[in-house]
């Protein structure tokens, strides 16, 4: 928020009030969400180009995240403001949710967004453009499915890890099996942070009639949770075989398993703040991740 601050103080109201939540409404205050994408389309990056990938594709990748993440929050909270953060104590001072942003105003900054990601896919090529329409569609997809299915934590995990097919289809030209082998482990990875997020809100979900993961869970979740933690690992671990990878990054695996059974702990009781912690600690995750597939990439 003092970063927001910072950025808008050079603004006169009432610009300065409306463009600032905007940006909270983008989550811009909260950057971990956006990371928590970062990580998987930079190993996709990577894995696709077996070394740097070209800085062209590094740049319009990094931003394409950071675009899409707003986007998605922005869709997410037209979709819940009324029925649901309203609701819900962690939420009700969103920026829709309270009333400070119109569900015109809304709109009109989503497809803002849709197009500025549009206009960064542009300079990609053919097969990335077509793949782009479905990541858009699943992005604007998940923030409804909560509605409907208690899966909405595998459509956001879709939705989150569409950009490893593109960043394959982006290198290559083509989008091959260790491609969508990725793809799969992010699914996995996404659906263990936000049902460890959902756990959060889980009573107040409950109550306004939510669906997801950690009420379809129930009082299995952390046994179920694990298990998907080991089947990522699995994936992971398959996809560094399949690579051809030296020791770093089956280190960081290594690494990510200890930081999965530390959010275990943390969880134990399954208290809103430990859980919380459980899901901002899969950060370090998908960063440990990376580091170890770029060490491992420059050793080879």
């Amino acid at each position: 928020m003092a970063v927001i601050s910072w950025l808008t103080s050079a603004l006169r109201d009432p610009w300065r009030e409306r463009i600032r939540e905007y940006l909270v409404l983008m989550r811009m205050d909260r950057p971990v969400g956006a990371l928590l994408l970062l990580w998987p389309t930079l190993w996709g990056l990577w894995f696709a180009a077996n070394d740097f990938p070209p800085i062209g594709l590094l740049v319009i990748f990094t931003l394409g995240v950071f675009v899409m993440r707003s986007a998605g929050c922005v869709i997410n909270d037209y979709a819940d403001h009324a029925w649901l953060d309203a609701h819900v104590e962690r939420t009700r001072n969103r920026p829709m949710a309270a009333g400070r942003v119109s569900r015109k105003e809304a709109l009109l900054l989503f497809a803002g967004l849709l197009v500025v990601a549009f206009v960064l896919v542009l300079f990609t090529n053919a097969l990335t453009i077509q793949l782009s329409f479905a990541g858009a569609a699943l992005a604007a997809l998940y923030p409804f499915c909560k509605r409907y299915t208690h899966l909405a934590q595998v459509v956001l995990g879709a939705a989150f890890g569409w950009s490893i097919p593109m960043a394959f289809a982006a290198v290559t030209g083509e989008v091959p099996a260790l491609g969508w082998l990725l793809f799969l482990a992010n699914v996995l990875f996404s659906t263990i942070y936000d049902t460890e997020y959902a756990m959060v809100d889980r009573d107040d979900d409950l109550r306004v009639g939510a669906k997801s993961t950690a009420i379809l869970f129930a009082d299995a979740d952390r046994p179920i949770i694990g298990i998907l933690m080991l089947t990522f690992l699995l994936a992971m671990l398959l996809a560094g075989t399949r690579a051809q990878l030296v020791w770093p990054y089956f280190a960081a695996l290594g690494i990510a398993a200890a930081l999965f059974g530390w959010q275990q702990w943390l969880m134990r009781q399954r208290q809103r703040e430990a859980c919380f912690a459980a899901f901002r600690n899969n950060n370090w995750i998908g960063f440990a991740t990376w580091i170890g597939l770029l060490l491992a990439l420059a050793l080879r």
